[in-house]
């Protein structure tokens, strides 16, 4: 599998990440991924991974990141189940696609019943707050099962489970930002290394 400026720019990716696209002089998937990595190209690579999966991929890879920071949300509000129903709507939606399931997922994330505890908990931004960042993620998995922007709903979700993992451990740094965007990304790398060319 390969990756091509030509691609790149049909997507509309940024003058940045088309640049280092070129400074590595490779098209090879493998390469590329392993490269950003190493140079710490998180958003970059979440970028590209979100918009070369397949549909139902895109949903797993939204569901996966969900699912990493699921417990930040549920020990700070233990008795509210919104996100993880959202998570259970986006799942329903890989199982079977059909219309009453993503009207399931639309309702959990639309109306962000998934994240409304914590948005109207947290007195600022949802990335300020781990459990709202969390709940978010949800919101994105389950948008991710049934929005037309698929691409940018498994971004989100990808992105802000990284941000709720840091908030969650009060690292000031980005070291665990880092070592959570790593595992999810791992992981939508591998759901594209079945993906074929777009």
């Amino acid at each position: 599998m390969k990756l091509t400026k030509r691609w790149l720019e049909g997507k509309n990716a940024c003058l940045g990440g088309i640049r280092y696209f070129e400074s590595l002089k490779t098209t090879s998937i493998d390469e590329l991924f392993n490269n950003a990595i190493k140079d710490e190209r998180f958003s970059d690579t979440n970028w590209v991974i979100s918009r070369k999966l397949k549909r139902k991929d895109k949903i797993r890879y939204a569901v996966f990141a969900a699912k990493q920071v699921i417990d930040i949300y549920e020990e700070k509000y233990p008795d509210d189940n919104r996100p993880r129903k959202a998570i259970e709507a986006a799942e329903r939606c890989i199982e079977k696609d059909i219309k009453n399931n993503r009207a399931a997922a639309a309702d959990a994330a639309y109306a962000y019943a998934a994240a409304d505890a914590a948005y109207a908990d947290a007195a600022y931004a949802a990335y300020a707050d781990a459990a709202a960042a969390a709940a978010y993620t949800a919101a994105a998995a389950a948008d991710a099962a049934y929005a037309y922007a698929y691409a940018a709903a498994a971004y989100a979700a990808a992105d802000a489970a990284a941000y709720a993992y840091a908030d969650a451990a009060y690292v000031s740094n980005d070291v665990i930002k880092k070592e959570m965007y790593v595992k999810i990304l791992t992981y939508g790398f591998e759901l594209l290394k079945g993906v074929s060319d777009v």
